[in-house]
Order: structure tokens, then sequence, then C-alpha cells
């Protein structure tokens, strides 16, 4: 087996035949095979044989969902990854993350079998230093009556409006925004249906909007977590992330062993059409010829020729120079102001706890204006518990202008210790020196730590997103960080916009 191409550990090849039918698709044997035969071609492949047509930068969620999809339809694929395994930021999802928008990668596997899934029943517990919790679990109903018994039956009214109100927004937002390439701010406001289906309110901050359904501070604390899931402060990101409760209520799912398994099983779909993977390949320029993708230039001083690159990677880093001049020129950077958030994670001594746990403070805003306002560590951080085995405190992505102080992270982690302790939760961290920002920043340069891409930050913002095709011929962009934005399935739909892209421009 040649250096540098995939090939999958025994469990891991385990896995994929004890997911595929008798008649599937691939088998350890044959992909043993074709594996194989890609090392051969590594040795034979020179710049007058034809080229791998498409090159794709990243082997994340986006990157190899693009290349599912065009090599299952026919296109030559090369995927270059310059770390040593599969993911992307996928790596960093504890194994209890689940996924959701179930449909979005039912599309991309087509009739081929994914991982075993397992829908989860409880969402997330919520608890709070005087001994209060709250679990939102898989049901509108059951939700409407806890928070019924919790704050009482106002706030069970409040919680069935809101309920409402976010599946309005994403029926409203799902065809025309969400799955599509995205539109200009103007083109959606001369859509009539949805405008009326989302109102003015829409565009104000998602706290004031959450201030119209729940009176009690901590239910809107608790519904506040969507901003969250982008890397935002609720105080800034639109109301429209309600839809988030609503997408979740359409299932969260387990996958049997982690998302790093989906991305396992992804990458196996994608080699089993013909794709070819490069891990530790590292992707320094994009070279042209006549003004458009002509290449792609390695660290190694290898030069293989692409008619299209799709760049698996967050938009900051490239505007930054991170696949040189000309894709700079055609992915504006990211100012640090425009940045989301950034987290600060530690592994714990496992124990048996809900996939997630979430700690909550006193105050539910203070924390959003020390890390949005002040750049700051917040004084009273909450705390996110992921299957009781990884802990995270979210951070400021300014590690290039104001790297975090050690006495901070030392504060910061006794906040964060004592916040669960109130809450009768003593948690034992096994890590001496978490993963902080600045570890996030080396792993993805130009970003400042930022793991969300451009924050959802005003109405506006999902408008300033990057999107699939950018203004260089040939270049593409998909992940977490380009249209239609952060999270598993998002990024999914990413990879999908870019494959058609490309296949609009060479049918």
């Amino acid at each position: 087996m040649a250096a540098g191409y995939i090939k999958p550990s025994a469990p891991a090849m385990a896995r994929m035949a004890r997911w595929q039918s008798c008649n599937g698709i691939i088998s350890p044997k044959n992909l043993s095979n074709k594996l194989d035969s890609f090392a051969l071609h590594r040795l034979t492949t020179s710049m007058n044989q034809p080229p791998h047509r498409i090159c794709i930068l990243g082997a994340g969620i986006g990157g190899l969902a693009a290349a599912m999809l065009l090599a299952a339809a026919g296109r030559e694929v090369m995927i270059l990854e310059r770390a040593e395994t599969l993911g992307g930021k996928a790596r960093a999802m504890p194994p209890a993350h689940g996924i959701t928008m179930l449909p979005v990668f039912e599309a991309l596997f087509g009739a081929a079998a994914m991982p075993p899934l397992t829908r989860q029943r409880l969402l997330a517990r919520h608890l709070w230093s005087d001994g209060a919790t709250l679990d939102i679990v898989d049901g509108i109903q059951a939700n409407a009556d806890a928070i019924g018994r919790f704050a009482g039956p106002a706030a069970s009214q409040g919680y069935r409006d809101f309920a409402a109100r976010g599946q309005r927004y994403f029926e409203a937002l799902q065809k025309p925004f969400i799955e599509t390439h995205r539109p200009a701010a103007t083109a959606l406001s001369t859509n009539a249906t949805m405008m009326r289906r989302l109102g003015l309110a829409a565009l104000a901050p998602l706290w004031e909007g959450l201030a119209e359904h729940f009176a009690a501070p901590r239910l809107r604390q608790v519904f506040a977590r969507a901003a969250c899931c982008v890397g935002a402060s609720p105080l800034q990101a639109p109301a429209t992330l309600m839809m988030i409760s609503h997408i979740e209520q359409q299932g969260v799912w387990q996958v049997e062993g982690g998302v790093m398994a989906l991305v396992e099983a992804m990458a196996a779909h994608a080699m089993a059409q013909g794709a070819t993977i490069r891990l530790g390949t590292e992707a320094v320029d994009i070279r042209l010829r006549g003004g458009r993708v002509a290449g792609v230039a390695l660290a190694n001083g290898e030069i293989l020729p692409a008619d299209a690159v799709i760049a698996n990677a967050d938009a900051a880093a490239i505007g930054a120079g991170l696949l040189g001049r000309e894709a700079a020129k055609a992915v504006p950077a990211l100012p640090a102001n425009k940045r989301s958030f950034s987290a600060i994670i530690w592994r714990l001594k496992p124990r048996d706890m809900p996939a997630q746990s979430i700690f909550l403070p006193d105050e539910p805003t203070a924390e959003f204006t020390e890390l949005h306002y002040r750049n700051r560590l917040a004084t009273q951080p909450s705390l996110q518990i992921s299957g009781g085995s990884t802990a995270m405190v979210m951070a400021p992505a300014r590690t290039d202008t104001r790297p975090l102080p050690p006495e901070a992270l030392t504060a910061c982690a006794a906040a964060a210790r004592a916040l669960a302790a109130a809450a009768g939760h003593n948690f034992e961290f096994e890590d001496d020196v978490p993963q902080t920002p600045d570890d996030f920043t080396r792993q993805y340069p130009g970003t400042g730590g930022a793991l969300y891409g451009q924050a959802a930050h005003g109405w506006s913002a999902s408008f300033a997103r990057p999107v699939a095709r950018t203004s260089l011929p040939g270049f593409y962009l998909c992940g977490g960080g380009t249209h239609p934005g952060a999270g598993v399935a998002m990024a999914a739909i990413s990879g999908r916009l870019a494959a058609e892209r490309v296949m609009e421009n060479r049918p």
C-alpha cells in the first residue's frame, strides 16, 4: 500500500461490512482490492495521463458528501486531506454527538446502507445550581407537560406556540434557502409566501423572540442554546434559529460508533464509486491556466491537474492565504469581529450521563456579553457535558489578537467545575491542558479558533456567508463555514450544493 492513500482499519472495515447487505456495494475484500488499485494508480500517474479532474481539499463531512455525489455521477474525484485521518472538525465531536435532518444523509447514501442509528429520546438535560432541572425530550407534548410542571400552564402553552413558530420558520426556509443555492436577500424579500410565513418578528434577535413565549428567564435560557449550536450569541442571532428546536423534534440520531463512523461510511461509499482519498497530503496553492483553475500544488512539490477544485476548508483560512494568493482573492478574509465562538474542551473520567447535559449559570445573558462584547472568557460560563466523557465551555475566537492567558483558563475550569458541583455533580478532568482556541487555530489557520465560520449575528448574516461558487472559475467551497451554515447536516448540504455547481459548469 503506497503511503498517503487511505486504507481503513480492520475494525472500520468490519463495521462497513456489517452495515452492508449481502448484495451491497462494498465488502472488506473488494474494498481492499480497490484500495490496492489506487496505490498502483499513484505509482503510474503522471502529468501526461488523464488527470484527477476534480480535487476536493479536505475530507470533512462537506468534502465527502461532494465526493459521493460527483463520483456517483462518473466524475474523476480525488480527496486530499492534510491530516492523517478523515473527518475534519468531526474528529473533535464526542461519540455522543447526534445528527439531525436524517433525509439529507439518506439521499446521499441512496440504496447503500448507513451505519446503524438510534433515535434519541432524551435530547438534553438542563441543570442549575439550586438543583432545578429540565429535560427536553423527543416529543412536543411531553415537553409541554414538563415545562408546565417547571413554570406553570402559561409556559406550557408558550412552548407549544414556540414549537409551532419554529416549524413555520423551517418550512418557510427549507426549500427556498437552506437546501438551495443561496439567493440574495432582495430575491427572498420578493417571495411573498415565504415572507408571509416568516413575518417581521423573524428578524428580531432570538432572545427577544423567546420573550414572546416564555416569561421565565430560565426557559429563555434553555431555548437560547439554539444560538450556541452555531457558535453565536442569542442576544444577536436572529429569531429564525427557533427552527433548530423543530429540526431536533424531527429526530436526533445517535450513530453507532459516533459521527466518525458516519465519516468512514461516507468515505467508503465515495471510494466504492471510484473516488480516491490521500491522507497526510497538504495543498498549498491553486494553479491557473487562462484565468481558471487548472490544478493543485502540494506541499511536497507535486502538481495535480484538475478541472475543478472544491475546498472543504474554513473560508476564513482560505481568505487568509491557506491556498495561495489566487484563492485568497476569491474568498475575502473574515474580520475578527465577524467570527463565531470557539471552545475549550476537556476529557472527563467517563460516567453514565445523558447525551447532552447542560449546566446553566444563574445569570442567563452575562456569559454572552463577556464572550461577544468583551472578547473574554465568561466569569460564570455554561458547561456542556457530552455523553459523560467530554466537557465544553464557549470561548472567544481571538487567539491571533488576544491570546487567552493561562490564568484565565485555570479560572474558567474552576468556575465550570463549581457550577456543576453546585448542581450535585463533581467531574474529574483527565486533561491537565485542555483543547483551547489556540489548538483550533493551529488546526484551522486564519480562523482565530472559530469553530463555526462566520457568526450568525443579525438577520443579514446568513446572506454574507460564502456560497459554493467563488469568483474564481473552477474554484468552489463547501463545509460548515459555507452556506447554509454550521452543523453536520448543513455541512453535508453544502457538499451537495458544491457538487451541483461543479456539474452545472461541466455537465
